[in-house]
């Protein structure tokens, strides 16, 4: 589904009101999103808890025509969550823009279809929640190397990230031959 907003990847920074009892937010509001250009529907809820600190996940899509939009936010802990352009022909194809996501600040991060997506937890017992605009789909499921894009993780020097053995073998970005067309939208920093 193709997006109306200015930037593809957005990063979300919900509101917190907050009293002596603690504080409640609004974390999606379908008009809401839509007022920012994000009119997708989501039908897929995910959450994943990574017990170590340094522990990688990505970087992952779905290929086309089973596609994931993604709205991503650390429920407990912090990660730093990263976007890559995988778009054919776009001029921005694999550069990458990046937001630390914590329970603390509450941001979330919008990961559109032609992006792949990942994060490093920066502290133990990090959990991450996120929307998806498609249910997962095996034989659509797919990713690049965490360390074939110059990211910069902020991981210390000489440690290893945590890995699963999918994301040990996926293909180089240099390797990588993309499916995703480019929609006539660069990828910009994050506001």
């Amino acid at each position: 589904m193709a997006h109306p907003s200015p930037a593809p990847v957005q990063l979300i920074r919900p509101k917190r009101h907050g009293d002596a009892r603690g504080w409640f937010t609004e974390v999606y509001s379908e008009p809401a999103f839509a007022a920012i250009g994000i009119d997708c529907r989501f039908v897929q809820d995910n959450h994943s808890y990574s017990a170590p600190a340094f522990t990688l996940r990505g970087l992952h899509f779905q290929a086309p025509p089973r596609g994931q939009d993604k709205l991503v936010r650390c429920v407990r802990g912090r990660i730093f969550d990263v976007a890559v352009d995988v778009r054919h022909g776009s001029p921005t194809y694999g550069q990458w823009v990046g937001a630390e996501l914590s329970a603390e600040n509450g941001h979330q991060l919008f990961v559109p279809i032609g992006f792949a997506h990942g994060f490093v937890t920066l502290e133990p017992d990090c959990e991450v929640s996120y929307k998806c605009s498609d249910t997962y789909a095996p034989d659509a499921d797919g990713g690049i190397r965490w360390d074939s894009v110059d990211i910069d993780w902020p991981i210390p020097a000489g440690t290893m990230p945590e890995l699963s053995a999918k994301d040990r073998i996926q293909p180089l970005l240099a390797d990588f031959d993309s499916p995703f067309p480019y929609d006539g939208r660069p990828l910009a920093p994050l506001a």
